[in-house]
């Protein structure tokens, strides 16, 4: 069999016709720069059409005598070759393009330039941790049928915490930040309804969302030892960063849903000190957020008392102002945001306190005909209001 084309690509823009239908595709010149340099003189190069799994179509372009076979096994991503010929009149100007400036394709698209970052917290094992809780992995069982916007990434044993950055467009940046904290009772993370999706609509408003993939499940102590940790060094670590990542570190927040709610109030209200040993020089800045976003949050009450604050949130007149929102129907309780708000408003901690009639837990920022769906524009006009959202 013969052997793959060593190839070098680039791509450029044409109108092409498909069996399926007329498409505005791209078309990808292959081989070296070698086999294309020799054959120049030859009359047809070889083309090969193939359809994505996701049904995307893209024409390849062979030396002349490479077989089809040669071209799958080159391609292995493409499931369905089809074998065409181009005359020389449009090969010239193909190959041309391709000797000429073949370094375009090495360029990395506009795509890649924005994915996020993500850091480890920790340079080696976390604090306290053994390494034996198995390997993380999405722990919900995910069904074809289940309609579109319901799945939910449901991230567990998580032993190796990290934040991953979300930047705004450079156009919209302001230099605010928030650390997303998901819910999951402290058992999972919800890893998209309450992290990924979040950060990106906090994009939308120019705000660089930090997700923060903490611990899970509890373990050392109280089942939110952990991951306070993970959060308490994830402040840390963004304000000793924000000179390079262009945020502004008087304007560092930290937003909650469920469990998550509970841990950003914790780490709203436990700052002083760092409840782990220093690792190095990020853990000298201030672990305490500027500014607090709460979502239906969880174990804000003293157990059954559902009049009384934890015991572990210790409110002062130095917490951080808040936003919270939650609806009456939510089977958490109501009450977790309703003596969270009292507190703050009893040490004279400005406080942004929505509560809606119907929506229960659970739903992130999908949409829905309850009015709880709101919440993401409350909060947009809540930070605008109180200065978070202006520019450096």
């Amino acid at each position: 069999m013969a052997s793959p084309v060593a190839p070098f690509t680039l791509f450029l823009p044409v109108q092409v016709f498909l069996p399926k239908k007329h498409v505005s595709t791209h078309l990808l010149c292959r081989g070296s720069r070698r086999t294309a340099k020799s054959q120049r003189n030859i009359r047809y190069l070889r083309l090969f059409a193939g359809h994505t799994s996701n049904g995307q179509s893209v024409i390849f372009m062979f030396p002349p005598r490479t077989s089809a076979s040669s071209a799958v096994k080159s391609l292995p991503e493409y499931r369905k070759i089809l074998p065409m010929r181009l005359l020389l009149s449009t090969v010239v100007v193909l190959a041309a393009a391709c000797l000429a400036i073949p370094a375009r394709a090495a360029e990395p698209s506009k795509a890649d330039a924005a994915k996020p970052d993500s850091i480890l917290l920790w340079p080696g094992v976390a604090p306290g941790d053994k390494g034996d809780i198995g390997e993380e992995r999405d722990t919900t069982k995910h069904d074809a049928k289940t309609p579109p916007g319901k799945d939910v990434i449901r991230l567990g044993s998580v032993s190796k915490p990290m934040i991953t950055i979300f930047r705004p467009a450079a156009d919209k940046a302001n230099g605010a930040a928030v650390v997303v904290c998901p819910g999951g009772g402290y058992n999972i993370l919800a890893y998209d309804l309450e992290g990924t999706e979040v950060c990106q609509w906090l994009n939308s408003i120019g705000v660089t969302g930090v997700l923060l993939k903490y611990r899970v499940p509890g373990r050392g102590g109280e089942r939110y030892t952990a991951p306070l940790q993970d959060a308490q060094r994830a402040i840390g670590l963004v304000r000793s960063r924000a000179k390079d990542w262009g945020l502004d570190p008087k304007r560092i927040g930290i937003l909650g849903f469920s469990a998550g709610g509970h841990l950003s109030a914790l780490a709203s209200n436990s700052y002083e000190s760092r409840t782990y040993p220093t690792v190095d020089a990020a853990d000298s800045e201030s672990c305490r957020p500027d500014f607090t976003v709460l979502i239906y949050p969880a174990y804000l009450t003293a157990g059954k008392d559902l009049d009384k604050l934890a015991p572990e949130i210790k409110v002062t007149a130095h917490t951080p102002p808040a936003f919270i929102a939650m609806t009456e129907d939510d089977p958490i309780h109501v009450e977790c945001a309703i003596v969270y708000g009292q507190a703050l408003k009893g040490a004279k901690v400005p406080v942004e306190l929505h509560l809606y009639p119907k929506g229960g837990h659970g739903y992130g920022l999908r949409p829905s005909a309850n009015a709880v769906s709101t919440w993401p524009d409350r909060a947009a006009e809540w930070l605008k209001s109180q200065g978070w959202l202006s520019a450096k």
